[in-house]
């Protein structure tokens, strides 16, 4: 055999007893160096490192407190002196060697151990020491112990023990170059938060920790920092969120530079998802550290510029996207456009509640008429151009062309990843009714058709009533509910004729009216307040169907009469919104029999008894609230003269 062939099995495994020997030993000289010849097997043994047996037995032969002293005694600072300062280089490059060596070594046996291995205390425990050790590792060591900390910290006790540390100086202090500590934080926190009984030592450890952060990202462009709490700060329950953090205002002035700095990709995506995070969480702080600050050296208010970079972004992604449905990108394109939209639709009911504020403090604008005129200008270009994105997307989807009747859809294509429509194509993963964009684009448009008077937008909008009423149609069974802002949206559509006409044509009536029979027989024996409200919408919505025709209601309308005047309303007190959804419904079946032809109000001669009994039931639980009580004299007055 030749002296330079590889060695085989046999031979390797006596290395393998010596190593462990050597761990095993007494002396701390004999186990450095195990631990070296250990590091060198393990990385030149690909074999050996699949060996989950073997990996597991050398890793209880490893001492525990051995690690510690190693990872102390390199973390000792020695002051060098002039007297001996080859001596002081050589010791410190020794201690350096043990630090680097433990680190390696942990972050090894992190990757190769099998799970459960993986949760236990001598490894978990190492956690303290790795954090405190950080600043003086080596570069590829820190790199090393932060993806450790990572791995550790994705465990629940892990996460508990990371939480428990007292001093994360050492990690804060390097966070602006290494990204991974904000990983770590996020995995610690979040795992953490899933098992701890104490919210409260959570909340003030991350409230704490995030203002130290700040400190430490101060003079950078903060873009790793506010990606970080993009995603973090939605994913943290109220308990363990800071309530009205005091990091908010420097938090907003890192926006606000990033915004003026003429920004990368990633900081555009930076801000943008951060800025619809803050707005998500902190709907009373954020929408006037965002949308109520002064103007920058040119003159043009941060919101302004703000809003100008966010519609930018949507409307030169949008054209191109479709072709990225199933790219490695598209997630966190539509995340980044999903925030963009947020953005847009915040700033609109910003907009729209401070022009109706009586005290312009507590709203306080600082976006010029003129500056007004332009953001108007450029959002409903941005609109437009989503209607058409939306159109496209549902027909790619579902319909396979715009107005393809529904008969036409019921072809499929069975196909290894499963059944497909044969004339829609869509995302591999997600189709367009599981879209977290899909939904934030819906939501702006919706509030814009309401708000804006723009009859040539409300037009394009009509032409995706057939979408709107089919994502409505899917109710709250997935994992996006899509209802309210549709209902928000058709407030808009149908003040156009053409938008009625669309409403009416592809089902609209029946599926609100339904909808609304269903909150109202179920408010009998379940309250359901979210339910209640989107009740009063449809009730809003339909009154506003009803009075525009000037014919009288259909016969298919006059259903939701017979319905409502078989429901049960129970005689305890309710929830307020449920006596006012209850009230609303009364209403609406109220206008429907007084707009209809004599002859048919005969026919409905019974339900409209039983609807006024209805009402007496209501108005001798209501009291108190004016307005009910006003809307049910009304009720009761008119359903009195037809009777």
């Amino acid at each position: 055999m030749s002296e330079n062939a590889p060695p085989t099995r046999e031979q390797q495994a006596p290395s393998i007893q010596k190593i462990q020997s050597l761990l095993s030993a007494r002396d701390d000289t004999s186990r450095f160096v195990g631990l070296a010849l250990l590091k060198s097997v393990l990385d030149n043994d690909p074999e050996l490192r699949s060996n989950e047996n073997v990996i597991l037995t050398l890793w209880e032969s490893i001492p525990s407190k051995f690690f510690d002293r190693l990872i102390k005694t390199g973390s000792k600072q020695r002051p060098s002196s002039t007297s001996s300062s080859s001596t002081s280089s050589s010791s410190r490059k020794e201690t350096t060697d043990m630090l680097d060596l433990a680190v390696s070594v942990m972050h090894t046996f992190a990757a190769l151990l099998p799970e459960h291995a993986r949760h236990d205390s001598k490894l978990l425990n190492c956690i303290p020491q790795l954090v405190a050790c950080l600043l003086h590792c080596s570069s590829q060591s820190t790199q090393l112990a932060l993806e450790t900390l990572v791995v550790l910290a994705s465990h629940p006790d892990g996460a508990r023990i990371f939480t428990a540390i007292g001093d994360l100086t050492p990690m804060i202090e390097i966070a602006p170059s290494h990204p991974l500590v904000l990983e770590a934080l996020s995995y610690a926190w979040l795992n953490d938060m899933a098992t701890t009984a104490d919210k409260e030592a959570l909340r003030s450890k991350i409230d704490t920790t995030i203002t130290s952060l700040i400190s430490s990202f101060k003079g950078t462009d903060a873009v790793t920092l506010l990606a970080f709490l993009a995603t973090l700060l939605p994913r943290l329950e109220p308990a363990v969120l800071p309530p009205n953090p005091s990091w908010l205002p420097a938090l907003g002035a890192f926006v606000r530079n990033l915004v003026a700095a003429r920004p990368t990709a990633a900081g555009r995506a930076a801000f943008t998802n951060l800025s619809a995070a803050l707005l998500e969480v902190y709907p009373s702080q954020a929408p006037q550290l965002l949308f109520a600050g002064e103007g920058s050296e040119s003159q043009n208010p941060f919101s302004y510029l703000l809003l100008n970079l966010v519609l930018v972004d949507i409307r030169s992604t949008l054209p191109t996207l479709l072709e990225q449905l199933n790219s490695p990108q598209y997630p966190e394109i539509s995340q980044r456009l999903a925030s963009a939209f947020n953005v847009v639709s915040n700033f609109i009911g910003y907009l729209v509640r401070s022009m109706d504020a009586d005290d312009l403090q507590s709203l306080p604008w600082a976006i010029s008429p003129d500056l007004l005129l332009k953001l108007r200008k450029a959002i409903a270009e941005t609109m437009s151009l989503t209607i058409e994105y939306l159109r496209d997307r549902w027909d790619a989807s579902v319909a396979g062309a715009m107005g393809l009747h529904p008969e036409a859809r019921v072809g499929a294509a069975n196909t290894s990843s499963g059944s497909h429509l044969t004339l829609a194509w869509d995302s591999k993963k997600d189709n367009a009714a599981e879209d977290s964009l899909i939904l934030a684009a819906i939501r702006a448009l919706a509030i814009w058709l309401r708000e804006d008077d723009n009859d040539l937008l409300r037009k394009e909008a009509a032409g995706l009533s057939d979408m709107l009423i089919d994502l409505y149609q899917n109710g709250g069974r997935g994992k996006l509910d899509f209802r309210r802002p549709i209902l928000v949206a058709f407030e808009g559509v149908i003040v156009e004729k053409k938008g009625m006409e669309a409403f009416l044509a592809n089902a609209g009536w029946q599926t609100l009216a339904e909808d609304l029979v269903s909150i109202v027989q179920a408010s009998s024996t379940v309250t359901n307040e979210d339910d209640a409200m989107r009740g009063i919408e449809i009730v809003r919505l339909l009154l506003q169907v009803v009075e525009t025709e000037r014919a009288g209601p259909e016969e298919a309308w006059m259903d939701v009469v017979t319905k409502v005047a078989g429901c049960y309303i129970p005689d305890a007190k309710q929830p307020p919104p449920v006596e006012e959804c209850q009230v609303a419904a009364l209403q609406l079946v109220t206008t429907l029999l007084a707009n209809a032809q004599p002859g048919m109000q005969k026919r409905y001669a019974h339900s409209t008894s039983a609807i006024l009994g209805i009402a007496e039931q209501l108005k001798a639980k209501i009291h108190g609230d004016v307005a009910l009580e006003e809307a049910l004299a009304d009720v009761l007055e008119t359903l009195a003269a037809l009777r």
